[in-house]
């Protein structure tokens, strides 16, 4: 006996779900994630902040940036939540006023957990890619490491990874030191 064919999720399925959880539709399917953990948490917060300071706000570093935590993105028919995303000013000059995202971020950061790294590296990676990220970020808060990709031609090239209490200056921000001992809390 043959199973129906599966219809592909839809916004309403995500906004059925329950406010204590994350839903996404990669490839038709809606992924359903819970909140993040406390080390997840701490990586992100602490990333916005080492980030966010020298190129949303300018301190410290050459600004043009928006940096924000977990954006609705939608890009066509799939909608991600990565846990930070960034655009340059010059191609988003205001944040939307809803909670869509349709421009493509230039950068991107996924936090992986032990559930998530299948789908952040790989097809929400390769949606990334497809439609026009630039940079993409792999943090393993359990590994403490920090991977750096670019996208050449829709593909990734690892350009750098990174771990413990380094501090680095990496793609697509060089301009600025980031502490990764910050974001393990050490």
């Amino acid at each position: 006996m043959t199973q129906p064919a599966r219809l592909p999720a839809t916004y309403d399925d995500i906004l059925a779900l329950p406010e204590n959880v994350v839903g996404e539709i990669v490839n038709g399917e809606l992924i359903v994630s819970p909140r993040p953990t406390g080390p997840h948490a701490l990586a992100t917060s602490s990333l916005g902040v080492e980030v966010g300071g020298p190129f949303q706000r300018g301190k410290g570093g050459p600004g043009g940036w928006w940096i924000l935590d977990e954006p609705e993105l939608h890009l066509g028919s799939h909608v991600l939540v990565p846990d930070l995303a960034g655009w340059r000013r010059e191609r988003m000059p205001e944040v939307p006023q809803g909670v869509a995202f349709e421009i493509a971020p230039d950068w991107v950061c996924e936090v992986i957990s032990p559930s998530s790294a299948r789908t952040d590296r790989g097809a929400k990676g390769l949606i990334y890619a497809k439609h026009g990220v630039r940079h993409l970020w792999i943090v393993d808060p359990i590994a403490h490491t920090l991977e750096v990709l670019r996208s050449n031609d829709g593909q990734w090239t690892l350009v750098a990874v990174h771990g413990e209490a380094e501090v680095v200056r990496a793609e697509p921000f060089e301009a600025a030191e980031v502490n990764l001992g910050s974001l393990w809390g050490l």
